[in-house]
């Protein structure tokens, strides 16, 4: 629940009116869908009826015609951006109708938000976003009080302005220590300010789930299983922490844990959460089913899940390029190499600042391009970024010298390409 100290400070929804359904709808790109469903899960605590696709979306829907809908009926508009999604074609068009209809309809209150540093596109430099820079994993500090009155197109007091400070103040510095905490490999240090807590902590679970990824990718799987689920007692409605926990189990992998992860996820599954992470995850588990087993049925379980999940969400580049692995090793190689030039477009042939999977990815499309030489210098790079991720890089290692075996690379290119994770 979220606490009073902060509940005092937020407004309530406002009534719905004849013809309207939601209080909000949310436009975003779905590389940005986790941090979307960090505020999905906020709004919901506050009782905002919040329009998010993959939650309305059924089989056979129209997918233009439901955003249509969903928009016709909402009282307000939060689009997100950020420099992932890209495609600024895309981003013109959602900001253009949100300010036209916010425009023409007085009542209907338009809120851009951009959640990394990039700068605005010129376009929409006349409009004043929300920043949310400091929270590339979910929405907090008092930029998300600001984001609430804007959705209810109400100003806010003079006591709720200084609070907002106080938690932008005391949200950034937390999420600084999680990130320099992971950078320097200190899993009791996120252990320990997982522990300590505070309002910024009870606020949102994105702290913590933040928190807990990082001991994912530090190979500490016991300590974010434990750590996840108490964070779903504290969220309940969060999607966010039934994904990260599925996927801590099923990087643990030790008894149960692989059934316990895809229980997890069928039943999002089922209740139509077919975001990319969701989905992705799905597909690594039967990855592992098919690296157990040997089973090529499970294997094609796996590359359908991705492929899905790349379908629904094509500038998702992490399914997409699993799901030209998983068909590079069921020998369809020209189905692999097809979706490979996809997100080739997505990502580019560079190396990426700060951005272990994205650079990953690159070497990755230039592994199954069988171009080694340069498949190895990305990866080195892409270790470089993020050398303490130990368990990342088990995992990249893993396909690449998958992918190597089915592609009959000679021993000498197997030798460059993994000697990168050897270290």
């Amino acid at each position: 629940m979220i606490p009073k100290e902060w509940l005092q400070y937020a407004p309530k929804p406002n009534d719905l009116k004849d013809g309207q359904k939601w209080n909000v709808f949310l436009s975003y790109r779905s590389v940005n869908r986790g941090w979307v469903l960090n505020l999905h899960d906020v709004l919901t605590e506050l009782g905002f009826k919040v329009f998010l696709d993959q939650y309305v979306l059924k089989p056979g829907d129209s997918l233009v015609m439901v955003l249509e809908d969903g928009l016709q009926q909402s009282q307000a508009g939060v689009l997100v951006w950020s420099n992932a999604a890209q495609d600024s074609a895309w981003v013109r068009n959602e900001y253009n109708v949100l300010l036209s209809k916010s425009t023409n309809d007085k009542s209907f209150y338009f809120v851009p938000v951009k959640i990394d540093t990039v700068e605005l596109p010129v376009f929409a430099q006349t409009k004043l976003f929300l920043d949310f820079g400091n929270y590339p994993d979910g929405p907090n500090g008092g930029d998300l009080l600001r984001l609430v009155h804007g959705i209810v197109g109400k100003s806010m007091s003079d006591e709720a302005v200084h609070f907002a400070w106080e938690q932008d103040e005391a949200s950034g510095i937390v999420a600084a220590k999680i990130t320099a905490a992971l950078r320097n490999s200190r899993p009791e240090k996120l252990k320990q300010l997982f522990k300590e807590g505070g309002l910024p902590w009870k606020t949102t679970a994105s702290l913590a789930c933040k928190t807990a990824k990082a001991l994912v990718k530090l190979g500490y799987e016991d300590d974010a299983i434990e750590m996840l689920q108490q964070i779903q007692k504290d969220f309940p409605k969060s999607i966010r922490p039934q994904q990260l926990l599925a996927l801590a189990l099923a990087r643990r992998a030790k008894g149960n844990d692989l059934n316990d992860a895809q229980d997890i996820l069928g039943e999002l599954y089922a209740l139509n959460h077919l975001d990319p992470e969701t989905l992705g995850i799905y597909g690594r588990t039967w990855m592992d089913r098919y690296n157990i087993s040997g089973n090529m049925a499970e294997l094609r379980q796996s590359r359908n899940y991705y492929l899905e999940a790349f379908e629904k969400s094509p500038d998702d580049y992490y399914t997409g390029i699993n799901a030209a692995a998983k068909s590079i090793l069921l020998g369809e190689n020209d189905k692999g190499k097809s979706i490979a030039e996809k997100v080739e477009l997505l990502v580019g042939n560079k190396a990426v600042s700060g951005n272990y999977w994205r650079t990953a990815t690159i070497a990755e499309v230039m592994l199954i391009q069988q171009k080694y030489n340069e498949a190895a210098a990305m990866y080195q790079q892409a270790v470089d970024i993020a050398p303490t991720e130990k368990a990342s890089h088990a995992s990249t290692a893993k396909q690449a010298t998958l992918l190597l075996n089915k592609m009959g690379a000679n021993d000498d290119d197997k030798k460059k390409v993994l000697d990168v994770f050897t270290v």
